[in-house]
C-alpha cells in the first residue's frame, strides 16, 4: 500500500480544521468520493470504516469519530472493518474484534459504544501502540497481544476461544476480507457509504465536511 503520506498528512490539516462548518459543498464524484467498482454487500444504510490499530491516523480519527457517529439518521449503522494485512498482528485483532462486537451485538451494545467490550480492546490497543509504544516483542508474541485485548474487554480466553466457531463470528470474519480492496485505494482510514462510496480523505476540510459528505451520500 504505497502513496499513503501525503493522503494521511491532509488527514492531519483536516484534524486542525475540525472546527470549521463548510457550507454548500458540492460531492462531487472522482473528487470528493470514488464509486467502488465492487460494493461490499449488504452494506446499504451503513457508513463503514476499514481502519488498523497500527495506523496512526486511524488512531487520531478514533478521538472525533464519535462525533460523526452520534449525528448518523436513524436506521444507519456504523460498522467498523480491521484491515488484519496491516500491522504484525493484524490477524490476531481482527479475531479478536469480531468476538467482541458479536458479543456486544447480542448484548444490545453498539460498535461506537464507550462501554462495550470491542471499545474496550479496541481503546487498549490504540493506547498501547501509539501512547506507549508497545510492540509486543516485534511480532514474537502473539500471545501477550491477545491477552491485552482480553484484558481490556474482560473476557476469558476460553470464552474467546469457544467464540471463534460462533458461525456470525466467521461471518463477520468474511465480510472483512473487502477491507484490503478498499485499504490498497488510498490508505487506512477509509470511510464507505451504503457500501458504494468511498470518502476521499485527501479532499476533507474538517469534521464538518466528513459528516456533511457521510449525510449527502447516504441519500444517493
Amino acid at each position: 500500500m504505497k502513496n499513503w503520506l501525503g493522503a494521511r498528512l491532509l488527514g492531519v490539516l483536516f484534524l486542525c480544521l475540525a472546527g470549521v462548518k463548510l457550507v454548500g459543498v458540492e460531492i462531487r464524484e472522482g473528487i470528493d468520493y470514488f464509486v467502488l467498482k465492487t460494493p461490499v454487500p449488504n452494506a446499504e444504510n451503513s457508513v463503514i470504516e476499514v481502519y488498523s490499530y497500527a495506523c496512526p491516523f486511524c488512531f487520531k480519527y478514533s478521538k472525533i469519530l464519535p462525533q460523526i457517529i452520534e449525528k448518523l439518521p436513524d436506521g444507519v449503522e456504523f460498522r467498523p472493518y480491521h484491515l488484519e494485512q496491516k500491522g504484525d498482528y493484524g490477524k490476531v485483532a481482527n479475531k479478536l474484534f469480531a468476538v467482541l462486537l458479536v458479543k456486544d451485538k447480542r448484548a444490545g451494545i453498539g460498535a461506537s459504544d464507550k462501554n462495550s467490550s470491542f471499545h474496550k480492546a479496541e481503546n487498549a490497543y490504540f493506547e498501547e501502540y501509539h501512547i506507549n509504544k508497545n510492540r509486543w516483542k516485534d511480532g514474537k508474541d502473539p500471545q501477550g497481544f491477545l491477552e491485552t485485548g482480553l484484558k481490556a474487554a474482560g473476557i476469558s480466553e476460553s470464552d474467546y476461544l469457544q467464540a471463534l466457531e460462533d458461525p456470525e463470528v466467521k461471518k463477520l470474519l468474511k465480510a472483512w476480507e473487502a477491507s484490503y480492496d478498499i485499504a490498497i485505494i488510498q490508505g487506512v482510514p477509509a470511510f464507505v457509504v451504503n457500501g458504494k462510496y468511498l470518502i476521499k480523505i485527501s479532499e476533507l476540510k474538517s469534521l464538518d465536511d466528513l459528516g456533511e459528505k457521510i449525510i449527502e451520500l447516504l441519500a444517493r
